[in-house]
């Protein structure tokens, strides 16, 4: 199992160290990708993978996509409402089959998976995105390894019901050890004047509030899960589960990452 894990991690950050160097096209189709994959997963979970409803999620997270990627991000707002007001009239039409939380389970797993997800594609494409979305996979990915190694060797204080093998002190030292992991990144960012504080400041900075971010993702996708009563949100990734399952962490901190940096350029 650990080789099998260990196997499909290496596969994923190959994965991401490309698609995150090329961005563009490549990285917007395959967040696309992970977001109908994803949407699936949870929808299969709120029992909604074959509700005419679903459909109209699918759909939603291409349209915005091609938006995003064509520039106009700026109608995602329109685009939800849009959504809602489709969502609604199907409940209305299905009235009295249908609940309202059908609707509000839809719209969540909208939000949730496409839209977050994108503040990857939105973090590449700042000026020096190229480095900067790094930031991303630090504050989650490497705040879980370092947690993972902290909890393995020390942990002794559980954090929460939610995840038996969280511990307190691997939580402090997924936190700690992401915030060395963004000093060390920022020494070597070549923009040094890009903000108006140094990068080795902003990026520990930007690194420690994602890791704590990260935690209770991680938290969240585990409460759903325990709500429905399932282990992982699927099998596509051999000895991690679903898509949801690897990027539960990433996911909460994306959008966390692209606005602090965006805050960090005017103060």
């Amino acid at each position: 199992m650990f080789v099998t894990r260990l196997l499909s991690g290496i596969v994923l950050v190959l994965a991401a160290i490309i698609l995150l160097f090329y961005g563009d096209v490549w990285l917007v189709g395959a967040l696309l990708i992970l977001s109908q994959i994803g949407i699936y997963e949870l929808l299969r979970v709120f029992r909604l993978d074959r509700h005419p409803a679903a459909l109209v999620v699918y759909l939603e997270a291409a349209v915005y996509y091609i938006l995003l990627y064509l520039g106009y991000g700026w109608w995602t707002m329109g685009l939800l409402v849009l959504e809602l007001v489709i969502l609604l009239v199907l409940y209305v039409a299905r009235f009295p089959k249908d609940r309202i939380d059908r609707v509000a389970e839809c719209f969540f797993v909208s939000v949730y998976v496409p839209l977050l997800l994108s503040f990857i594609y939105q973090t590449r494409c700042l000026q020096g995105g190229i480095w900067l979305v790094w930031l991303i996979i630090i504050g989650s990915w490497g705040s879980d390894t370092c947690a993972y190694v902290v909890g393995v060797l020390a942990g002794r204080h559980h954090f929460s019901a939610l995840s038996p093998k969280k511990t307190i002190e691997g939580c402090v030292g997924g936190v700690v050890g992401a915030a060395l992991i963004g000093y060390g990144f920022a020494c070597f960012f070549p923009y040094q004047d890009m903000f108006l504080l140094s990068p080795r400041l902003v990026f520990p900075l930007v690194v420690v509030i994602s890791a704590v971010i990260s935690q209770f993702g991680d938290l969240a996708a585990s409460a759903i899960k325990r709500n429905y009563e399932i282990k992982d949100y699927g099998d596509l990734i051999p000895g991690h589960g679903g898509v949801l399952d690897r990027f539960d962490s990433v996911i909460f901190v994306a959008p966390f990452v692209y606005y602090l940096l965006v805050l960090a350029s005017y103060i």
